[in-house]
């Protein structure tokens, strides 16, 4: 069953920031029954009077300047949505009274209206009450929370980044390959094993290992990087490192 957030009267939701993450989060509310407020930085005086707590979907270099945003007399709550940067940039908000929380959707949101829905969401508070608003406004909004200590957001951010952004720039890679050798729509030919891959992975971690690392083929990785270094040499150190790490999953694997 849903939390109800934790003040009595229907909270009004302030969110300072109009892009992907700002809408995605702004729809996501208004989905929930929450009143939202969202303008930018440059919001007229006044907008964000009367909000109960105010989330701040901006760069992560912008966070301290937007706690301006909220007013001298800040919400009760006042959040950021980043994954990397810790809850000492509402200082200024903490200062005048607000608690501090922050509030991550684990997601890529590549456009304004994506849905967030189910989506897990890291959250954290500079105290107790902080932390349980945090938990309860994730909640409200359709996420599944999970605490994150906030000395540890650097090497949580670097887990997402690895399982997002580098599998796609992964992919690219592999996709460009393909296509050098003359074969046409290389995403859509890899996009089924692609998808089939990250299946296994969810359902069965490691133990998903497929390929020639996994069957001790050394010989065809050999290959591998004899036909990289002529086709396509500035892959040759992405495929050895990513080899080397295959490797020791492989040995961890067997040793089971």
């Amino acid at each position: 069953m849903r939390k109800e957030l934790l003040n009595p009267e229907p909270i009004v939701l302030a969110i300072v920031g109009t892009g992907r993450a700002g809408g995605s989060l702004a729809r996501a509310a208004r989905a929930a029954g929450v009143e939202v407020r969202v303008g930018g930085r440059d919001a007229a005086p006044g907008t964000f009077e009367g909000a109960g707590a105010a989330l701040l979907c901006v760069p992560d270099e912008e966070i301290a300047a937007a706690c301006e945003v909220v007013g001298v007399s800040p919400p009760p709550y006042v959040g950021h949505v980043s994954g990397a940067t810790g809850l000492d940039a509402l200082e200024t908000a903490a200062e005048r009274g607000a608690e501090a929380f922050s509030l991550h959707p684990l997601q890529t949101i590549p456009h304004p209206e994506t849905d967030l829905a189910g989506a897990p969401c890291a959250v954290s508070g500079s105290s107790a009450a902080g932390l349980e608003f945090a938990e309860t406004l994730a909640t409200t909004l359709g996420l599944r929370p999970f605490v994150l200590d906030d000395d540890a957001r650097t090497a949580y951010h670097a887990a997402a980044c690895i399982a997002s952004n580098f599998l796609v720039a992964l992919e690219e890679s592999a996709a460009g390959l393909l296509e050098g050798t003359g074969v046409e729509d290389a995403r859509e030919l890899l996009a089924p094993l692609v998808l089939r891959t990250a299946a296994n992975w969810s359902d069965r971690g490691p133990e998903a290992l497929t390929g020639p690392i996994a069957r001790g083929d050394e010989a065809t990785v050999t290959r591998h990087l004899e036909e990289l270094r002529e086709r396509a040499p500035e892959l040759v150190p992405l495929y050895t490192a990513l080899a080397e790490r295959t490797r020791e999953l492989a040995l961890e694997r067997a040793s089971r």
